[in-house]
């Protein structure tokens, strides 16, 4: 009798999975890094991996029908005159007018009216769209300085000011001569048709000090109206957020890896940077040590989605969160019924992330005449005003099952975690124990 060996069945590297192949064959064939828009797509620790404590016997919960829970929110109550207030804790992140088209730039200045918010214009400046339809305006002031006058600062409702950004902290922007249309150019000083590239920092300061005399200049050209933030990228931010705060910051935005951006190396969007996470903690107990906790706001952002992770990052210490990919995914980013012709770009809905090629086929992320024909700014921006009061329902709903009668009531107390990972960075318990990884005498 003979014995045939079964064959062994072939088996996939780990390390070398099917994505990591095919971008070894794309670089050898082009000799080019690949350049995307979006955030980090690896899956990190996040919102997901915490869970809520609601009120049983230990804890008395609201009832929803009958007792009230707030979510308005003031931003910038430090120096400015005119501080900022907001009916929910949730607004609407920078992207700039090129990089998005001027329909979807008027859609999310709409949707965030109705919904009683602030929106933010991103790079390339302020367009008229934008500020006509934005009840409350936040005024970008990057490092590129694209389409950035004295004018519009004023005409702003808060400042800006961008020193890094969540998807690649150290690096600056890009922006492709097919999305350089002649408007764009006119606005930030360029040729029509040519590749751009923003400055990784800003060209008249290199430090906290520099930047607390630029913060007073912006104070100074706006009558100490505006509230002034300080966005930074998750890398060190309890560090980050005490010089921003020692630099005369109203406001602190701190934007995790997972946040987006309109295109960079897909290296540095996947290695460069923290998890939002990872980001929360260490700047509220930069704050807190400062004694500038709720005195200087913190608004986070970078891969926010729903109400509960809202109610997530408030319970963490934050004053309110910011929303990109979401908003644009609101408003007809990536949907299904344009499937045909993302499969014509070689892609399909819910991974397309070729922004700079501005071939987008929901008109969002292009200037193509043709293609933002397809955004009708109206619909979009009701559509961007559901989502938001959503989102603000889902965490009233969360916050009220903790007996808070106001997001920002929600604590650390009311949260533990799923993974050690989370648990540590968080500084929250990990479910079904008190034990906090990393946390002194544990």
């Amino acid at each position: 009798m003979t014995y045939t060996n079964p064959p062994t069945v072939p088996r996939q590297s780990a390390t070398f999975d099917d994505y990591t192949l095919s971008e070894i064959r794309r670089a050898a064939a082009t000799g080019i890094y690949d350049i995307r828009g979006g955030g980090a797509k690896r899956k990190v620790p996040h919102f997901d991996d915490l869970l809520f404590l609601g009120a049983s016997i230990s804890r008395y919960p609201l009832e929803g029908y009958r007792e009230a829970c707030g979510t308005n929110v003031v931003l910038g109550t430090r120096f400015a005159k005119k501080p900022i207030e907001l009916k929910i804790p949730i607004t609407i992140a920078g992207m700039s007018f090129g990089s998005l088209s001027g329909p979807a730039k008027e859609a999310l200045g709409r949707g965030a009216t109705l919904a009683g918010t602030s929106t933010t214009t991103g790079d390339g400046g302020m367009t008229e769209e934008e500020r006509g339809h934005s009840e409350i305006l936040v005024y970008q002031y990057l490092p590129s300085r694209y389409g950035m006058n004295p004018r519009d600062l004023r005409r702003a409702d808060a400042i800006e000011v961008v020193v890094g950004q969540g998807a690649k902290p150290g690096g600056g922007g890009m922006l492709l001569g097919q999305k350089i249309s002649e408007r764009v150019a006119e606005m930030r000083t360029l040729p029509e048709g040519i590749d751009q590239r923003s400055a990784c920092r800003h060209p008249d300061w290199t430090g906290p000090d520099d930047l607390e005399i630029k913060i007073q200049e912006l104070r100074e050209i706006t009558d100490w109206e505006k509230p002034i933030y300080v966005k930074v990228g998750g890398a060190r931010p309890y560090y980050d957020t005490a010089l921003a705060v020692k630099s005369g910051a109203d406001v602190v935005v701190l934007d995790g890896m997972q946040g987006g951006t309109a295109a960079t190396q897909e290296v540095f969007i996947e290695h460069v940077g923290l998890p939002t996470l990872a980001c929360i903690r260490p700047a509220v107990a930069a704050l807190q040590e400062l004694g500038m906790h709720r005195k200087v706001q913190l608004v986070v952002s970078g891969g926010v989605r729903s109400g509960a992770d809202v109610a997530k990052a408030l319970a963490l210490g934050a004053d309110a969160v910011s929303i990109g990919t979401a908003a644009l995914v609101a408003i007809g980013d990536n949907d299904p019924k344009w499937e045909a012709e993302y499969r014509k770009l070689g892609t399909t809905a819910g991974a397309y992330d070729d922004w700079h090629e501005g071939r987008d086929p929901a008109g969002i992320s292009t200037q193509d005449p043709e293609l933002m024909k397809r955004v009708d700014p109206v619909a979009a921006g009701r559509r961007l005003a559901n989502y938001l009061k959503v989102m603000t329902l889902e965490a009233q709903t969360i916050a009220r099952a903790c007996g808070k009668n106001h997001v920002h009531n929600l604590e650390p107390e009311d949260l533990c975690a799923l993974t050690i990972e989370a648990s540590a960075m968080a500084g929250v318990p990990l479910a079904g124990t008190d034990w906090i990884p990393g946390k002194a005498g544990l």
